[in-house]
């Protein structure tokens, strides 16, 4: 009898056959989870740009705190005047030059408080929103990693699958030259491995095209990464209480927290335009320094003539007050709109405050189905494999036909692909809870590092270990295994 299609067979077939994955990836050459993010910190080039946001945004406190402090101006001025009087006929000029100075301090500007207070709550909302994308970036980094893992699973079971049915296709040939088997079981074992192949090159591309959205991510090139072990604990969350996520993601998401501050500056915005309305009051002092002629002082009889000689010096000090009166309705029409825009940053945050709470209770069940989904999947590459064997060898004694055998084969690939995909959705999810509580950073990716392995590989380690030995149990019958 024919020795059963075991599914470790298939992976020593795929590992010997196809040497695609050992040769784009030297493990020498292996970069781990940590080692990504920091490139991406230094390089990403959508973090920079927020950086730079903020820099600017920043700059609103010290230019409302402007219209504040004194104003301090000088200049000078250079004039040649002449004066020509018909009758009696008379001429006269005036030259010289004026240098004058002045300083005006602002006594009572309620607006351009407001202003300023309004600034220095945009200056704290810009900080936490810079804050969110470095955070965003740390999920960023898993995410475009562990994509990479997943791609690098998915086209190991891939081939794997397809060394499978390439030796399904050999048995049926051999079958059908010694007359076991008719020409449709070729066909249909052909069709399948054809089928095998075509999905091998499509994930082999996946493969390509995640490690091209690694680059774009960290703007370096990266050979291999180190993979993910099987002994990674697969736990339920931290307190496993919906509602204990839900009250920190309230207190600490950052975004949350940035549309706090984005209402706290329209209302002061709002007290500014109100104070459109109020008085000013203003202490002012002016200097001036010139020769007569340039300053004005001339003998009324006759235009011209100087009643002081040499330079003249002016200096006051005094205090401005103005009342607005009526600015065409500009004043009014400035607070309508404020009104509509605190509206509009209250309904936003709103919008947000719910949102983070959907998202946090959704990402808490799915952490809590992705614990049970994981051992489910694998759970399911037992008994499919047990399947497998147990369909092969009801086809060696004429009790099963091939098109069994191939559908059993995807089936146990498909549980291969669903398993790993189940694992990643673990580690992600658990990344994503924590940022919609706002409590994500660097040393989440640090913990992962210990269950990383650096001789990773993905032809051979796509696979819990035991799970041969597992299935061989079962399909025994020995279901304490």
């Amino acid at each position: 009898m024919l020795r059963r299609l075991s599914l470790a067979l298939a992976v020593a077939a795929a590992s010997n056959g196809m040497a695609w994955a050992a040769e784009q990836a030297p493990l020498s050459t292996k970069t781990d989870l940590v080692t990504v993010y920091q490139e991406a910190a230094a390089n990403n080039a959508d973090l920079a740009a927020a950086r730079a946001d903020y820099a600017a945004r920043r700059e609103v406190v010290p230019q409302a705190r402007a219209g504040l402090l004194p104003n301090l101006s000088a200049g000078a001025n250079m004039s040649d005047t002449r004066t020509q009087v018909d009758s009696p006929a008379n001429t006269s000029s005036r030259s010289g030059t004026v240098y004058q100075a002045n300083l005006s301090q602002p006594l009572f500007r309620a607006d351009r408080w407001f202003q300023l207070q309004a600034a220095q709550a945009t200056d704290e909302q810009a900080a936490l929103e810079l804050s969110a994308t470095e955070q965003n970036l740390i999920l960023q980094s898993a995410e475009s990693y562990f994509a990479v893992l997943r791609a690098q699973d998915n086209l190991a079971s891939t081939k794997a699958e397809e060394a499978a049915f390439k030796r399904q296709l050999d048995q049926s040939n051999e079958r059908f030259d010694v007359g076991l088997s008719d020409k449709t079981d070729v066909l249909e074992a052909q069709a399948g491995f054809d089928t095998a192949r075509a999905n091998r090159i499509i994930a082999q591309q996946q493969v390509e095209d995640a490690f091209e959205a690694l680059i774009t991510l960290t703007n370096r090139d990266f050979a291999s990464l180190e993979g993910i072990e099987h002994s990674l604990p697969i736990l339920a969350p931290t307190p496993n209480d919906a509602k204990a996520w839900v009250d920190t993601a309230a207190a600490q998401n950052l975004n949350l927290q940035a549309s706090n501050y984005a209402v706290e500056a329209a209302e002061e915005t709002l007290r500014q335009r109100k104070s459109g309305h109020a008085p000013t009051l203003d202490a002012v002092a002016s200097y001036q320094k010139g020769d007569n002629d340039s300053l004005g002082f001339s003998n009324s009889g006759a235009p011209g003539q100087a009643r002081f000689g040499g330079d003249v010096e002016q200096r006051s000090i005094g205090l401005q007050l103005n009342i607005p009166l009526y600015s065409g309705g500009l004043t009014s029409s400035q607070v309508r709109e404020s009104y509509q825009r605190l509206n509009q940053s209250e309904q936003l945050r709103e919008s947000l405050r719910r949102q983070v709470v959907q998202n946090t209770r959704n990402l808490h069940r799915a952490v809590n189905t992705d614990v049970e989904t994981v051992q489910a999947r694998k759970q399911s590459i037992i008994s499919n494999q047990s399947a497998l064997e147990a369909t092969e060898i009801g086809y060696q004694v004429g009790t099963r036909n091939i098109v069994d055998v191939l559908d059993a084969q995807r089936q146990l690939y498909s549980s291969v692909r669903n398993y790993n995909n189940a694992r990643y959705d673990y580690i992600l999810n658990n990344l994503r809870l924590k940022q919609a509580a706002g409590t994500l950073s660097p040393d989440d990716l640090a913990a992962l590092e210990q269950y990383l392995k650096s001789d990773y590989n993905p032809d051979k380690d796509f696979l819990p270990p035991d799970l041969a030995k597992a299935a061989e149990a079962q399909l025994r019958g020995n279901p304490q295994y």
